[in-house]
């Protein structure tokens, strides 16, 4: 992995674009530390260090939720204006047909996210600065509410552009890198926080150890999901051009086990949040019920977060992976399956390979993601680095990043490089 970023800062266009993303995560990190006026953020910091559910929250606002600052919604809205459009998309023959329509249909698509993010960002602002009103660390009138809202909400507008401008001028998928950073920067602080509580005898060793031990297990398990792949054996008919003879070679097509990477995780965890924000700007025991059933240490949560993730884990292959389209280039180059006819019958093939591999993902993704968290729960341990979900978003996006990577790096005719590292790809190794 150091190896290829080694050799990418030795290409102009790649160094340019790793700067550009550092630069536009320094401005993330930057804004994350604005702080909204009229929030008392000492009394706010106090009910944050408790954990739960609100330090869940904070996991997809990069502790800027924590410090209520211009971006403590984070990307938040934005996945789940996204997590819209692709649904309607799906059900809405009009939207698909848009999406197809090449770069203009595509171009008003992220037209309608874009607005969907901005009325997600207004509810969401509204409901989290009358929560905090109801809990007396917002002490403003329903004006200072409408207020901190609209400045809540452009913080959330600029961290979608952030996003886009990484994932269209950068390396790595912008949204993605938002929330791995978020996380990555406050490991410093969660590790003394542990190792304080641990000196001062309110945490045993012994458990902690063992919450290391599941970590570990847990990093294996997300490199394992984001690597594992089927390959499915393509066999070339032998082909006479002139005087000579192609073809009759043999290849493989790669199913990933994990196609969606983390995204069905993000998904899941945005769609479950949001219905506790809004019960907070309500009291009542309608609301406080409802804060309870959507609380991550909840058992209706996690069933919920389980069925989510496999739900977004088949959806989303579905978006990106076209069976349909592999299907037909195969038979444009004479490739075939072995047993399988060409056109249809190969078509429904691979999408049974890929139903059965994306189960098994789905499930792995699932288990990774809540086994753990229900564990350290389990021994006491308030902090969420410990658990799954915060892992797997932290491991897949770097994967996913180191990839995106070598895969520039061959692009642009760097094999070179790889040739004097013995034809190895420095992806991580075990």
């Amino acid at each position: 992995m150091f190896d290829s970023f080694r050799d990418a800062f030795k290409m102009p266009t790649l160094k340019r674009q790793i700067m550009f993303t550092l630069a536009a995560l320094f401005i993330y990190r930057l804004g994350a530390h604005v702080p909204t006026p009229g929030v008392d953020t000492v009394a706010l910091g106090k009910l944050f260090q408790q954990g739960g559910v609100l330090g869940f929250l904070d996991l997809f606002a990069g502790g800027a939720l924590s410090r209520f600052s211009i971006f403590a919604l984070g990307v938040s809205p934005y996945i789940n204006a996204s997590i819209v459009m692709q649904l309607m998309t799906v059900v809405m023959p009009s939207l698909e047909k848009m999406q197809k329509e090449g770069e203009e249909g595509r171009k008003r698509v992220v037209q309608y996210t874009r607005i969907g993010t901005i009325v997600f960002a207004l509810i969401q602002a509204v409901g989290m600065t009358g929560w905090l009103r109801n809990l007396g660390i917002f002490t403003g009138s329903w004006l200072d509410i409408a207020l901190v809202a609209i400045t809540l909400t452009t913080g959330a507008v600029a961290v979608m552009w952030l996003g886009e401008i990484m994932t269209d001028h950068g390396i790595g998928n912008g949204i993605s890198l938002l929330i791995f950073a978020g996380i990555v920067v406050r490991i410093p602080e969660a590790i003394i926080r542990t190792f304080t509580l641990t000196r001062l005898g309110e945490m045993n060793i012994l458990v902690v150890l063992l919450a290391m031990v599941v970590m570990l297990a847990v990093i294996a398990g997300c490199i394992m999901l984001q690597e594992g792949q089927r390959r499915l054996p393509v066999q070339y008919a032998k082909r006479v051009v002139g005087n000579k003879m192609y073809g009759g070679q043999s290849s493989f097509i790669p199913l990933k086990m994990n196609t969606a990477n983390v995204i069905p995780i993000i998904f899941a965890s945005s769609v479950l949040l949001f219905p506790y924000t809004i019960a907070g700007l309500f009291q009542g025991t309608v609301a406080s019920s409802m804060q309870k059933v959507f609380s991550p240490s909840s058992f209706v949560y996690n069933i919920l977060y389980v069925i989510m993730i496999i739900f977004f884990a088949y959806f989303y292959t579905a978006v990106v992976f076209k069976p349909e389209d592999i299907s037909t280039n195969m038979k444009k180059s004479g490739g075939f399956i072995l047993g399988i006819r060409p056109g249809k019958p190969t078509t429904e093939y691979i999408e049974k390979i890929m139903s059965r591999i994306t189960l098994g993902g789905a499930v792995g993704l699932a288990i990774i993601a809540v086994v753990p968290t229900l564990m350290t729960r389990m021994m006491g341990i308030k902090s969420f680095y410990f658990g799954g979900t915060a892992v797997i978003i932290v491991v897949g996006v770097a994967l996913e990043t180191v990839h995106q990577i070598e895969g520039q790096l061959l692009m642009r005719h760097y094999e070179g490089i790889l040739k004097r590292r013995g034809g190895k790809s420095g992806l991580l190794r075990l």
